[in-house]
């Protein structure tokens, strides 16, 4: 395809640009052959046409496609050309805020001026072991790419970093530095990484240059005036042993002389900031401004810089390289001394001489400081030395001759001191290990071109022309190789070749040997030096010109421009000429570092040593001197000594292989992220980025892998294209689609495309895509369309068929309405008229109802107000009537008693008066007379009437008899109603004094129930107010408590959520911190163990002639002095083990103290009932002194019978009993009856024990019952008394109804009533008291009884002592019990407390019973050894003796089930043991054959029976050696999984044997009873627990490394490179450096190779035992790797942050979770691990625009960093054109809305954290007697127990 063809409408173009160099325009019309102009549209909407020569080629370069904009490396765009590189290079460095991008081989850097966070540990590691385009470009990854091929190779490394002043070559060469002492380490105890590193700053100022060689110049505050090669020496493990340092073309007339706005070297303005420190006030310093060295350029001061804190860092930076602080000071002296002597003034005296005045003040401190003579230094100032064949004449020199020579001597002052600074650097870097390979960093001045270009500009450009000669080279070389490689014609490829240039100046009769020639001439000067150039040059060279206007200049074209070179003061810089006398006056001084600097002057120096003063060591071509060329080469001109130097520069560096790093300066004004495109296209193209960018462009740049070609451009192959062959595929598809065979070639492995072809391939595949886009489009708009029609058409008839539904209803419902409209009229009007009619007549009928109503209710009234006006004047005329009687009456009663009074008086008076008289008395006789008379005469009628009436009664008497009768008979009865009356009479009297009482009492009630009432009611309403009011307070108070309960509830759940956070935060830093004081313990055993062998190695070195031994033999030898070569280490190692037991302990004590906050603010509830408790804990502490002493007592005497035992057992084998064995029978026989005896009383207290559980039972019912029934009494009590006042009150209200009715007998009734209930409750409480006294004296008295039956206890022997405070215990809890009966206290803390005492009385009973089972079980041990060596002696004696002797019984023990589960071995056996158990121990087949945790069963079997035996010397060897030994093993096969994997099993099982039987209760709960009996009785193993479990902690660590180890590899490519989900995200173009090829080949590792090997790791952990819960922590370590790793590189490489991978490591990650569910592994936390990850995939494939969108992202990514948002929004790539970039605008949007989060700056995950690992207790189900032993362990000698 031609190239005009692609010059079409729209295509996209650069076109140049005077202010940004280039700019991007668009083609609005088509461009054809042989058009003069291009239409153009720019991006401001502008439209320009663009000439066009039909004639010449020159078309505007066309611009890449969007997707190819910010690739990582240049030589991956499509169109190869300079303003695509510049236009890269700006968008990654403004928009992605990336400063590091590929070119070809050439990594190009450019300076931020801002601190980046990608410097750190973390990024190291991660770019450590990755391939180069692996990556995102970096300093890390070419720095890695050295130390690889270093080490690969076998082959010296290159690092050239080059660049213009200010552009961060020093920086780049520091980073590259620290990069190889952070991976490689030191070989040496000399840290001489640090020292490497310490090395820059010597003279190094804000941590990015040298003091001593730096200076602040117009371009850089902290340019470096000289250059470097720097060589780090590796030995052949490839760590860092030394280095070497060589300088080239230091700057000195620096030293006497600066431009405008720049500074001296830095080391000055440090001394002058620190001259008044009492250590510097000898050198007499002052201000800066005081010196004329120092003020030249009028800026003192450099922004941000202290000097006074740099002259502390470089003084420190000499101290760590060794020189000392006397040697410092001598150093300071000499630049004190070079400032005063620029300070001293030289006069003129004549014209041809000059003088200096006596007792110059600065030449005197000059001379002090330096020891020389004052008035020779003075002379010789001034003068100099003529010599001819006879006589030596002192000339006197003018004034600027002098000056001159002032000055020359300041530099060569100065260039000496920085020599020997840099000898003495190399001297404190080198090392006396030999040098296996190095890396040389190069940090060289790079091209420079000034308004005035002198001497140091030609080098320096001289330099840059050979480097890029090399460069040049060396870029040919590698394509020639690739071409070769991939066996494509070669066709040479025009290149630009500076030898011409080079040959200018440096070959014969060049520039160089001109200038040497003209130093030799006696009258030469830079004017004829200029015309010798000019006459041999001008018109040979076409790379010389000579300036127009000027007759001391020329001009030299280099590879990046010309420059014009002014030839003032080359002579006299190239002679570097000094006067030797001022040197012998210097060599004369007493100043020992003065002597020093100049011992050397008359020596012989290398080439290399006169411009820079450090030594020279090459590692090509040495350089040898010899002895004849001492003058000669001492008068070598400075350019003559460059371009020797150079040229051994070039030697190294063509035997190394080279690495390059460009520096590019962004602006003048060091803004930070601030793009000069002119300033960067000037520095590009001299730094020879766009030569490499030709070179490439004029070959086949674009290289994609078949597979790669296939993948991206399958869109463009038809079906019928695509055949099982990929490559012949990709040739048939590029024949059809490029048909000129010269774009293209195919390679073995590779497609090879010319400059603008994969554009070319992209503009077809986007059309294909886009037009399948606009055929999709069409198709589904035609879809939604005709949906959309179809849906309006039967939308349309479905309305229609509703409308005239519609309307038909509407017109039938009209028709309904008009007909029932008449039907509801008729029947409306009819209902009305019958409703007017029937309300007519309704309304009569009511009318005639109510009238007629009224008339008899008026009737009514009337008739009811007569008769009751008759009522009324009845009553009243009655009342009248009777009110007018008793007036009557009274009067007339009144009016007689007032007559008769008056009449009695008178008659009282008259009669007085009569009586007196006898006439009266007559009269009184004459009465009585007629009274006798009276009386006579009626006694005669009644004695006529007598005799008539006995007549009558004698005729009646008969008749009468039964008269009479009834007459008795009725007298009788009389007489009885005569006393029946009489009593009646008493008692009416006794009734009217009783009603007269009662009615007094009744007026007394009544008054005193009116008072009570209102003051009841007076209270009541007081009550009821205050009762309001207490009621409002108590909800007030009862909603303040419970806000202020919620609050607080609140609050301290806050708390305590925050301090269980803390505390378990602070517990995993203190495990994490202890298990990594573990590690560190582990690594120095292991150095120690290599230090050991090492000088094993060399100490013990085997002779010659050695006779072989037996292999068993000679390895069981080797372990046996293993073991004692452990036990060596070990002691030496005491020390760091004591340090580690002490953190571990502090570490204990911190988790002790937060365990014990937890318990107390659990336990703060509980105060209460503890302090209750205490007295009775104290009591039963005394308890149990009282046993523990008894139980020490049966120790005492069992370890006693123990030592007679072993001390007499060869007698009692041998011969008769001994006292001692007697005395041991004697002691056994005891003991068991004490024993006995004891558990006779632990029976009986366990019965009494129940006894009184079940009385106190009782009892406390009992108590109980009073209780209940004193609160009965209670009751009863408020009841009677209310019932009281309710009869009072009854009593008051009939009372009150009584009054005025007269009912005597009712109120007296009521009385009675009242009366009754009064003393039938009164009877009742008084029963019911008499009740509670008779139980609460029964309860006295068992109080008593028991009381004496504690004192009866106490009389008992001391073996009944626990009886007794049994019972006493029992008692003093009655006496409590009644105590808080009385106090009222309630029922369930009395019952809490005593069921807790009487457990707590069972616990210690328990406790007791095992401590007596234990002795019983130790008894029958010394039983079973008695009765053996009764056995013994018994066969001892002869036949004939055993019959004469009367056989004594013997007490034969059974075999009890106790001793079973336990393994015998002796003593020599234990090195076998461990041997065959752990050291060759294969994992695999153990595994298959046996239970898991074999080993570890057998060996806690092993240690049961020395437990068993009571051997401690035995117990701690096996445990000594078993741990030891799995040390051994892992150390020896620490890199097999198997086998980490299965002693991490085995040593938890062991860990868990030794807490399962270890008899604590808190590890024996679970057990089995069987197990309980298998528990350690004689030792107590906590602390080899701890052993073990720190033993645990390292291998798990070890085993999480191999892990990592395994996995490493491929995690990067199984969850990101790899395309699980085929054809989602396409292959982009790549350039130079491939990246991993996302698409499956043969090796590559998928997710499915992750899921599989942890498939395998899970297998294996389960197969060998191992905790449930320590594989969850064993994966969730795993996860967090995968994550990490994943993620880190995630962020560091552009071209994996886009949708589609998003999409992929969300799938991948989901795939995880499957496998999770899978294994039951989902609580494990590992899911967890994957947040950061998935979080970072949506934001992958989330929106990215509006401030939603940003705020989501901020709710979602909780779990990153605000750093890796950033760099992941920076990072995020379009693959297809479709997709778009993120806005700065919407990433600053990111950034404001999370500047407030609290987080870490780090960018990366820390892969190497390892989370601190618990072992929880799981105990074994497994029977110890059970375990069987396979005989492939070749334990054979084991003893089964």
């Amino acid at each position: 395809m031609a190239a005009f063809e692609l010059y079409t409408k729209y295509a996209r173009v650069w076109i140049p640009d005077s202010e940004g160099v280039w700019k991007p325009a668009e083609l609005t019309r088509d461009y054809k052959q042989g058009d003069s102009v291009l239409h153009l549209l720019l991006e401001d909407g502008m439209h320009v046409e663009h000439p066009s020569d039909p004639e010449v080629p020159n078309l505007p370069p066309l611009r890449n496609p969007d997707i190819l904009v910010g690739e990582n490396d240049l030589t991956a765009l499509s169109y190869l050309h300079e303003p695509a590189v510049l236009h890269n290079l700006k968008v990654r460095f403004i928009d992605s805020k990336l400063i590091y991008t590929y070119c070809g081989i050439v990594l190009v850097a450019i300076n931020p001026y801002e601190n980046l966070p990608i410097y750190g540990t973390d990024i190291i590691n991660a770019y450590s072991g990755q391939n180069m385009g692996d990556m995102d470009p970096h300093i890390f990854a070419v720095a890695e790419e050295a130390y690889k091929q270093m080490a690969r190779d076998e082959r010296n490394q290159s690092i050239i970093v080059s660049g213009e002043s200010g552009a961060g070559k020093t920086v780049s060469a520091k980073y590259a530095m620290r990069y190889f002492a952070t991976v490689s380490g030191s070989a040496s105890e000399a840290n001489v990484e640090e020292k490497v590193l310490a090395s820059n700053p010597i003279m190094e100022v804000t941590g990015s240059s040298w003091a001593i060689g730096n200076a602040k110049t117009t371009r850089n505050d902290n340019s470096s005036r000289f250059g470097k090669y720097i060589e780090i020496g590796f030995d052949k493990r490839h760590r860092i042993i030394g280095a070497n340092m060589r300088t080239y073309l230091l700057e000195k007339s620096r030293v006497v002389f600066q431009a405008e706005d720049e500074r001296n070297y830095h080391i000055f303005y440090q001394l002058c900031a620190s001259s008044h420190l009492p250590e510097f006030q000898a050198l007499k310093l002052g201000s800066v401004e005081d010196f004329l060295c120092t003020n030249q350029g009028r800026s003192p001061i450099i922004e941000g810089v202290d000097d006074a804190k740099e002259m502390s860092m470089t003084r420190n930076a000499f101290t760590l390289l060794g020189i000392n602080d006397s040697y410092q000071m001598g150093v300071f002296r000499v630049l004190a001394a070079i400032l005063h002597l620029g300070n001293v003034e030289v006069k003129d005296r004549d014209a041809d001489s000059c003088t200096i005045q006596p007792n110059n003040g600065h030449l005197m401190v000059f001379c002090e400081l330096l020891g020389v003579a004052y008035q020779d230094m003075t002379h010789w100032l001034c003068h100099k030395k003529l010599k001819t064949t006879t006589e030596t004449y002192h000339k006197p020199l003018p004034k600027l001759q002098a000056v001159n020579a002032r000055d020359a001597l300041t530099k060569h002052i100065y260039a000496k001191l920085f020599g020997w600074i840099v000898d003495r650097v190399n001297r404190a870097l080198q090392s006396s290990v030999r040098q296996h390979s190095f890396i040389g960093v190069l940090d060289i001045y790079g091209f420079e071109t000034f308004e005035v270009n002198s001497f140091e500009q030609f080098c320096i450009n001289y330099a840059n022309e050979k480097l890029q000669q090399q460069f040049n080279m060396h870029v040919f070389k590698l394509e020639q190789e690739e071409y070769m490689k991939e066996q494509i014609p070669w066709t040479l490829i025009d290149f630009y070749d500076n030898q011409p240039c080079i040959n200018l100046i440096e070959a014969k009769m060049g520039i160089l040997d001109l200038l040497d020639e003209e130093c030799k001439m006696p009258k030469g000067s830079d004017d004829s030096w200029a015309q010798k150039l000019y006459n041999t040059h001008l018109k040979m060279s076409p790379l010389f010109e000579k300036p127009r206007l000027s007759n001391k200049a020329f001009i030299v074209q280099h590879f990046a421009d010309k420059v014009e070179y002014q030839c003032e003061g080359f002579l006299e810089k190239n002679k570097d000429t000094v006067n030797e006398e001022q040197i012998t006056v210097l060599k004369a001084s007493k100043f020992e570092l003065l002597v020093e600097l100049f011992q050397d002057e008359d020596k012989s120096t290398s080439p290399v040593g006169a411009p820079s003063g450090g030594r020279t060591r090459l590692s090509v071509k040495p350089n040898r001197t010899h002895p004849g060329q001492s003058s000669k080469e001492h008068k070598m001109t400075v350019g003559l000594q460059f371009r020797n130097s150079l040229h051994l520069l070039m030697d190294t560096l063509n035997a190394t292989t080279p690495h390059y790093v460009r520096c590019i300066k962004p602006n003048d004004f060091k803004l930070p992220f601030t793009f000069d495109p002119k300033r960067a296209v000037q520095q590009l193209r001299a730094c020879g980025v766009l030569e490499t960018i030709r070179i490439s462009a004029a070959g086949f740049p674009s290289r994609w892998t078949y597979q790669e070609f296939f993948s991206r451009y399958r869109v463009l192959m038809k079906q019928k294209d695509v055949l099982p062959d990929k490559k012949l595929t990709c040739k048939k598809v590029l024949e059809k689609l490029i048909k000129d065979e010269d774009k293209y070639q195919f390679g073995k492995n590779k497609i090879f495309f010319r400059a603008g072809q994969v554009a070319y391939l992209e503009k077809l595949r986007a059309d294909k895509l886009r037009a399948a886009c606009i055929r999709i489009q069409k198709t589904i708009r035609c879809w939604l369309q005709r949906k959309k029609y179809l849906r309006m058409k039967n939308s349309a008839i479905t309305i229609q068929r509703h409308v005239r539904g519609y309307q038909a209803r509407c017109l039938a419902k009209f028709l309904r309405q008009t007909r029932a409209a008449i039907i509801i009229q008729k029947y409306q009007r009819m209902f009305v008229e019958r409703k007017h009619y029937k309300q007519q007549l309704a309304a009569a009928l009511i009318i005639q109802c109510i009238l007629r109503a009224y008339m008899a209710r008026q009737q009514y009234r009337m008739l009811l107000r007569e008769h009751k006006a008759i009522i009324i004047q009845k009553h009243m005329r009655g009342w009248m009537v009777r009110q007018w009687y008793n007036r009557s009456l009274a009067a007339v009663v009144y009016l007689q008693s007032c007559v008769r009074r008056m009449r009695a008086k008178h008659e009282l008076k008259k009669l007085k008066i009569e009586a007196r008289s006898v006439e009266h008395f007559k009269k009184l006789n004459i009465g009585m007379e007629n009274k006798i008379m009276q009386l006579q005469r009626k006694v005669d009628e009644q004695h006529k009437e007598n005799k008539a009436i006995t007549e009558r009664l004698v005729g009646l008497e008969s008749s009468h008899t039964v008269e009479s009768e009834k007459l008795r008979a009725e007298v009788t009865r009389l007489r009885s109603t005569e006393v029946e009356a009489k009593n009646n009479a008493g008692r009416i009297a006794a009734l009217l004094e009783e009603l007269e009482a009662l009615r007094t009492e009744k007026s007394v009630i009544e008054e005193w129930a009116e008072t009570y009432r209102d003051e009841m009611e007076q209270m009541v309403a007081d009550l009821k107010e205050q009762n309001t009011l207490l009621k409002s307070e108590k909800d007030e108070l009862n909603r303040l408590i419970q806000e202020q309960a919620e609050l607080m509830a609140e609050r301290m759940q806050r708390v305590l959520q925050e301090e269980t956070r803390q505390l378990e935060n602070e517990l995993n830093e203190e495990r994490s911190r202890y298990q990594n004081l573990l590690s560190e313990h582990l690594q120095l055993e292991e150095r120690y163990d290599d230090l050991r062998e090492e000088m094993n190695l060399t100490l013990h070195v085997p002779k010659q002639g050695r006779l072989r031994t037996d292999s068993t033999q000679s390895s069981n030898e080797s372990y046996n002095s293993e073991l004692i070569e452990s036990e060596d280490g070990s002691r030496g190692l005491e020390l760091q083990k004591r340090d580690d037991e002490q953190e571990k302990q502090s570490m204990q004590d911190k988790l002790e103290r937060g365990e014990g906050q937890f318990q107390r603010a659990g336990g703060r509830d509980d105060e209460e009932l503890k302090v209750c408790r205490g007295a009775e804990l104290e009591y039963e502490s005394l308890k149990r002194q009282e046993l523990e002493c008894e139980n020490k007592k049966l120790k005492h005497d069992l370890n006693q019978m123990r030592q007679l035992l072993m001390d007499e057992a060869p007698v009692i084998s041998t011969g008769t009993p001994s006292p001692a064995y007697k005395l041991l029978l004697d002691q056994l026989n005891s003991a068991s009856e004490q024993l006995d005896v004891c558990k006779e009383e632990v029976l009986v207290l366990r019965s009494q024990l129940v006894n009184q559980k079940e009385a106190m039972q009782q009892k406390c019912e009992n108590e109980l019952c009073v209780g209940s029934l004193v609160h009965r009494h209670v009751e009863i009590s408020g009841t009677s008394l209310q019932e009281t006042k309710e009869l009072t009150l009854s009593y008051t209200e009939e009372v009150q109804q009584m009054k005025g009715e007269g009912e005597v007998t009712c109120m007296k009734e009521s009385h009675r009533v009242l009366e009754a209930q009064l003393q039938t409750q009164r009877s009742n409480y008084e029963n019911e008291l008499e009740v509670l006294r008779g139980e609460l004296q029964n309860l006295r008295e068992e109080n008593n009884r028991q009381q004496q039956l504690l004192a009866q206890n106490l009389q008992l022997p001391p073996e009944a002592r626990i009886e007794a405070s049994l019972q006493h215990e029992i008692t003093r809890l009655t006496n409590e019990n009644m105590e808080m009966l009385t106090d009222h206290k309630s029922e369930y803390k009395v019952r809490l407390l005593l069921w807790q005492r009487i457990a707590d009385l069972m616990d210690q009973l328990e406790k007791q019973e095992k401590i007596i089972r234990k002795f019983k079980k130790q008894l029958k041990i010394f039983a079973k050894k008695i009765g053996e060596l009764e056995g013994g002696q018994t066969e001892a004696v002869s036949p004939g003796q055993v019959s004469d002797e009367p056989v004594q019984p013997v007490n034969i023990p059974r075999k009890e089930k106790d001793f079973q589960g336990m393994l015998e071995y002796k003593k020599e056996d234990e090195v076998k043991l461990v041997k065959n158990l752990v050291l060759d121990l294969k994992p695999r087949g153990v595994a298959v054959n046996v239970i898991p945790g074999l080993p570890a069963y057998i060996l806690f079997m092993c240690l049961r029976h020395s437990d068993y035996i009571n051997d401690d010397q035995k117990v701690r060897s096996l445990l000594t050696s078993t741990i030891s030994s799995i040390k051994k093993i892992l150390k020896k096969r620490g890199d097999d999984f198997e086998t980490i994997s299965f002693w991490l099993s085995n040593t938890c099982r062991f860990l868990h044997c030794l807490k399962q039987y270890s008899g604590e209760e808190s590890f024996m709960k679970r057990n089995t009873p069987r197990q309980n009996e298998h528990c350690l009785t004689n030792f107590d193993l906590a602390e080899y627990r701890q052993v073990l479990s720190d033993l645990a902690i390292q291998i798990y660590q070890q085993l999480i490394r191999c892990m990592e180890t395994i996995l490493q590899p491929m995690i990067v490519s199984g969850m990101l490179e790899h395309e699980t989900i085929q054809g989602v995200s396409g292959v982009k173009p790549t350039g130079l450096r491939k990246r991993t090829s996302s698409v499956v080949d043969e090796g590559t590792n998928t997710l499915d190779s992750i899921l599989r090997q942890m498939t395998v790791f899970y297998s294996a952990l389960c197969l060998h035992g191992t905790d449930a819960e320590l594989i969850k922590q064993v994966f969730r370590q795993l996860f967090y790797i995968i994550g990490a790793v994943t993620l880190n590189n995630l962020l560091l490489r552009k071209d994996m942050c886009s949708w589609s991978k998003g999409m992929q490591i969300r799938y991948n990650v989901s795939q995880l979770e499957e496998w999770l569910r899978e294994k039951n592994l989902v609580t494990c936390g590992a899911r967890e691990m994957l947040e950061p990850l998935v979080q970072a995939a949506q934001l992958l494939q989330v929106k990215k625009k509006t401030d939603e969108d940003a705020e989501a992202i901020c709710s979602m990514c909780h779990n990153l960093t605000t750093v890796q948002i950033v760099k992941v929004l920076n990072l995020y790539t379009p693959v297809n054109e479709f997709e778009e970039r993120v806005s700065i605008t919407f990433i600053r949007t990111i950034q404001t809305r999370l500047r407030d989060r609290k987080e870490s700056p780090q960018l990366l995950m820390d892969t190497k954290i390892i989370y601190p690992v618990t072992f929880p207790f799981n105990p074994s189900s497994l029977a110890l007697e059970t375990v069987q032993i396979p005989s492939s362990l070749n334990l054979s000698f084991l003893v089964r127990v």
